[in-house]
């Protein structure tokens, strides 16, 4: 009779364990330790990639602020050279006063367009309320207009977009006694 067809194997008629021959389901403690050291490993060196990447990026940001701060007003400072320019050539040209003014007038002009393109504005308040965010109130006369509202700018105050770089100078009306 044939060990198969009995039903038994070799192993069971020899005596032998079967376990022995019979290939392991789970993997041996040493192998996944192996497998789990590996993986810590590769995840350590991915976390030492990241650390790494986010140094550089906040690195190379702190020195884009950096640049940023140093070279904001490099295209205002652009526009300001023609203004100097045509400065110059109004104190080299001798003719006569109205050509001087015209020039002057014309250098102006160019200061002004580049106040616009960086949002640099004129406070002029000439017959407003006062503001204390825009005005700097230096002196009261009675007048007849309303109390509190401006009669006279003595020197025009600028802001810059919405904020308030230097507030106008102001005379204000007080109410008649």
């Amino acid at each position: 009779m044939h060990p198969q067809e009995d039903g038994t194997n070799k192993a069971q008629q020899t005596g032998a364990d079967p376990s022995i021959d019979a290939p392991e389901i789970m993997p041996s403690v040493e192998e996944l330790l192996r497998d789990a050291e590996l993986k810590a490993a590769e995840h350590h060196d991915a976390w030492l990639r990241a650390k790494a990447d986010a140094e550089n990026i906040r690195r190379r940001a702190h020195e884009d602020v950096q640049n940023a701060h140093k070279y904001a007003i490099a295209k205002f400072a652009t526009d300001l050279l023609a203004v100097k320019d045509s400065l110059e050539m109004a104190l080299k040209d001798n003719s006569s006063i109205e050509n001087i003014k015209v020039g002057v007038e014309m250098t102006l002009k160019q200061l002004v367009n580049a106040f616009d393109k960086v949002q640099l504005s004129e406070i002029n308040p000439m017959g407003e309320k006062l503001d204390p965010h825009k005005h700097q109130a230096i002196s009261v006369v009675p007048a007849d207009a309303e109390p509190n509202t401006v009669v006279n700018v003595m020197q025009k105050g600028y802001q810059l977009a919405d904020r308030v770089i230097r507030p106008a100078m102001v005379v204000v009306a007080k109410t008649k006694d």
